[in-house]
C-alpha cells in the first residue's frame, strides 16, 4: 500500500480512555490498565518486517503475529533479530520495567511503526493479541480478505494483568474431547489473554488420562455407552449395549499438551476428581470401593445415579466413592499423583472433593472402624481424614494440593488452596485461614448453564446471562487480596457433546471473566463491555468461533396476575433495542406491535413470540414461548 503525502502525524494532543463509555471506540478486550489514544493511523505496507530476537519463547508470539499479517491480507512478511527500522518491533526490555511486571507489555502504534515492550515473552505474546485487536476484524480469517483498509489507530497503552491466575476447566471426562480439541481450546483462550487450562480428567463417565501400571482405568474407565438427549435421565444401558464411547489421552499426548500450551503462555492443571464423582475408577477397579458388589457397576453414561431431592451432598444410588477405610486406595492415589506430577509441571494438582455422597460409608463397618480408630466424629470428618492423607502425597511429590470448596469441611488440610465453586463464601473462609483461593462461584462463572431463555437454549437447571458474568468480583470484601490468587470459569460437560457447542457455551461470557480477572477493578464498565463483544461477534465470525448471541435475546419475566392471568415482562441486557411481539402465531419483525408495557396473553393464546431489533435490523433470535410453559414459571414463582 503506497503510503501517502502529507500522512497523518500521531499528534501529542491525546485522549485518555477510562472504559466508561468506550470514548476512544476501540474495541479491547480485555480492558487495558491504561490508553491514550493520539490522532493519526497506522497503514500496513505491502512488504512487513518484524524484528524480534531469537529466544525460543518468542517464536509463538512472533509466528502468531505474522500469520495474523500475511494469511487475510496477502502481504509479504519478513522476520528479521535486527531491523530498527522493522514495520513492528518486539523488545525485550534490557533493564526491567516495574510496572508491568512478568505478564505485562507497552503497546506503541504510530503513523511509521509498531513496537511492543516487555520484560519477559508472555507480555510481548499478550501484547501482539491486543495489537491484533487494533486492525479491522478481517485480520481473524484464513482467507485473504478484499477491500480491506489495513489500519490501526495510533495508541500508547500500557497494560498487566490484575491475577496470576486466570482460568478456564474444560471437563474432557463427561465428554471426551481429542488432543486436537483441547488445542483448539487453548488457541481460542489466550486470545483474550487467558493462562490456566484446568482438565477435569476423571469423573463417573469417563477416566481419561493412561496411568501406567493400571491399565485398566482406560481400557475399561474410559468408555461408556452412547446416548443423547438431556443428561441425568438417559435410560441405563443393557447389558449388551456397546461401550465404545470415548476416549483418553496417552502420556505422549498429554506431554504434547502441556508443550503446546507452554509455548502460550498457559499452564494446565489437572484434575483427578477424589474421593466422589470415582464410578469410571470404581468399575475398573472395584476393590477401591467400600461396598460390595461394585463390580457389578458400569462407567456411566448420563442415567440417574444420585438423589438430589434432599440437597447436597446427596444420596448416591450406586456407590461412585473411592473408600477413605482402605489401604490400597492411597496405594492407587500414589501411583495416580506420582505420574500426574511428572507429567504435569504446573506447581498446583486439583484432587476434587466435591459431591461426595456418604450414604454408602455409613453402612459400611470398614469407615466405621476408621472413625473409632482415627476418633472421627462424623462423616465430613471421614473425608477430611481423606483430604488429608491425599494432601501428604500431592506434597511429596513437590506439588500443592488444591481442591473444590468441600475440602473446607471437617477441616481443612494444612497447606491446602480452595477452588470456591459454591459461591463466594468457602473461598472467603479459607482466604481468612490464610490459605490461597481460585474464584470460580456458579454465580457468575459457570458456562455449563444457558446462556438466556430455556425457551430458546438447550435447557439446563440454571442460566447465566453474560451480564450477570460480568459482575464476576474475585476479591470479596473484607478478605485479604493477597490469598485470592486469581478466577476462573467453568465448563462443564454433561450437555455438551461437541466442539462448536463448547465454543458456543464458553463464548461471549469467557469474555466476561477474561475482564475480571485481568482489567483494573475500576475499568469495568457493563455499557463500554456490551459495545466491545457486539465488535468482537464480527471477530469471532471471521475466525470461525461460535459464540451465543443470547445477549440480544429478551429477558422474560413472568408472574401471576388476577383473575389466574399472567403478566409477562420484556427487557433487554443490552441498550438501545426494540422488541417486537404476537401472540397470533405468526412471526413478528419491526411491523408488528413493539412491546412498551408488560402484556397478559389473550384468554385462547397458545404462543407469544418476540423478536429483538436495532434500529430496522433484527438482531436477536425469534424466540417461541408456549403460554403453558410461562404459566408453570408463574405458578412456580408464586409457590
Amino acid at each position: 500500500m503506497k503510503k501517502r503525502s502529507g500522512f497523518l502525524f500521531c499528534l501529542f494532543i491525546s485522549v485518555i480512555a477510562f472504559g466508561q463509555d468506550n470514548k476512544s471506540g476501540l474495541a479491547i478486550i480485555p480492558e487495558p490498565v491504561n490508553i491514550v489514544k493520539n490522532t493519526g493511523v497506522f497503514f500496513l505496507p505491502k512488504n512487513i518486517t518484524i524484528e524480534a530476537g531469537s529466544q525460543p519463547e518468542l517464536k509463538q508470539a512472533v509466528g502468531n503475529l505474522k500469520n495474523h499479517l500475511s494469511v487475510p491480507t496477502g502481504m509479504h512478511v519478513t522476520v528479521t533479530s535486527s531491523a530498527p527500522a522493522a514495520t513492528v518491533r518486539l523488545v525485550l526490555n534490557k533493564t526491567e520495567n516495574a510496572e508491568i511486571g512478568k505478564e505485562g507489555y507497552q503497546l506503541s502504534v504510530s503513523p511509521k511503526q509498531i513496537v511492543i515492550k516487555a520484560n519477559q515473552p508472555a507480555g510481548i505474546f499478550y501484547g501482539v493479541q491486543t495489537l491484533v485487536q487494533l486492525f479491522p476484524k478481517e485480520i481473524e480469517s484464513d482467507t485473504i480478505a478484499k477491500n480491506v483498509k489495513w489500519e490501526a489507530p495510533c495508541v500508547q497503552i500500557t497494560d498487566y494483568p490484575r491475577f496470576g491466575w486466570r482460568g478456564l476447566m474444560f471437563d474432557v471426562s463427561r465428554h471426551f474431547f481429542t488432543k486436537n480439541d483441547v488445542k483448539k481450546y487453548i488457541d481460542d483462550m489466550v486470545r483474550y489473554k487467558f493462562n490456566l487450562l484446568h482438565m477435569h480428567l476423571t469423573d463417573d463417565e469417563g477416566w481419561r488420562i493412561e496411568i501406567k501400571g493400571l491399565p485398566k482405568l482406560t481400557e475399561v474407565g474410559a468408555w461408556n455407552v452412547k446416548k443423547v438427549g438431556y443428561f441425568g435421565t438417559f435410560s441405563p444401558p443393557a447389558p449388551d449395549e456397546p461401550k465404545n464411547y470415548g476416549g483418553f489421552y496417552t502420556q505422549d499426548d498429554i506431554k504434547e499438551l502441556v508443550q503446546y500450551a507452554k509455548e502460550r503462555f498457559v499452564n494446565i492443571l489437572p484434575e483427578i476428581d477424589v474421593p466422589g464423582h470415582s464410578l469410571a475408577a470404581v468399575v475398573s477397579y472395584p476393590e477401591l470401593s467400600c461396598t460390595q458388589g461394585a463390580d457389578k457397576y458400569h462407567v456411566r453414561s448420563g442415567e440417574e445415579i444420585m438423589d438430589w431431592s434432599h440437597g447436597a451432598p446427596p444420596i448416591a444410588l450406586v456407590d461412585n466413592t473411592l473408600c477413605p477405610a482402605n489401604e490400597k486406595v492411597y496405594d492407587f492415589l500414589d501411583k495416580v499423583v506420582t505420574q500426574l506430577a511428572q507429567l504435569f509441571p504446573f506447581e498446583y494438582m486439583h484432587l476434587g472433593g466435591d459431591e461426595c455422597p456418604k450414604n454408602f460409608w455409613e453402612k459400611s463397618d470398614a469407615i466405621k472402624a476408621l472413625m473409632q480408630k482415627e476418633g472421627l466424629k462424623n462423616m465430613e470428618e471421614v473425608q477430611s481424614y481423606f483430604e488429608k492423607r491425599l494432601e501428604k502425597i500431592v506434597t511429596s511429590k513437590g506439588k500443592k494440593f488444591i481442591g473444590w470448596d468441600e475440602i473446607l469441611e471437617g477441616g481443612l488440610a494444612p497447606s491446602a488452596a480452595v477452588m470456591s465453586w459454591r459461591g463466594m463464601k468457602g473461598g472467603a473462609e479459607a482466604a481468612k485461614m490464610k490459605h490461597n483461593v481460585v474464584m470460580s462461584p456458579t454465580t457468575f462463572a459457570y458456562l455449563d448453564y444457558m446462556n438466556g431463555d430455556p425457551a430458546i437454549e438447550p435447557r439446563i437447571y440454571a442460566t447465566l446471562r453474560l451480564s450477570k458474568a460480568y459482575q464476576f468480583e474475585p476479591v470479596p470484601d473484607s478478605v485479604d487480596a493477597k490469598y485470592i490468587i486469581g478466577g476462573q470459569a467453568n465448563l462443564w460437560t454433561e450437555q455438551v457433546y461437541n466442539m462448536r457447542h463448547a465454543e458456543y457455551m464458553t463464548y461471549p461470557r469467557a469474555l466476561a471473566i477474561s475482564e475480571s480477572v485481568w482489567s483494573p477493578k475500576a475499568k469495568k464498565n457493563w455499557d463500554n463491555f456490551s459495545q466491545k463483544v457486539e465488535k468482537h461477534f464480527g471477530r469471532l465470525d471471521e475466525a470461525e468461533i461460535k459464540y451465543a448471541p443470547s445477549m440480544y435475546d429478551p429477558i422474560v419475566n413472568v408472574s401471576s396476575a388476577a383473575d389466574k392471568q399472567i403478566k409477562i415482562e420484556l427487557s433487554t441486557e443490552v441498550k438501545g433495542l426494540d422488541i417486537y411481539y404476537t401472540f397470533d402465531n405468526s412471526f413478528p419483525d419491526r411491523f408488528y406491535p413493539k412491546y412498551t408495557e408488560a402484556l397478559t396473553p389473550p384468554k385462547d393464546a397458545v404462543m407469544l413470540r418476540v423478536i429483538t431489533y436495532k434500529g430496522d435490523k433484527p438482531v436477536g433470535r425469534m424466540m417461541t414461548l408456549q403460554i403453558k410453559d410461562l404459566q408453570q414459571r408463574a405458578d412456580k414463582k408464586s409457590e
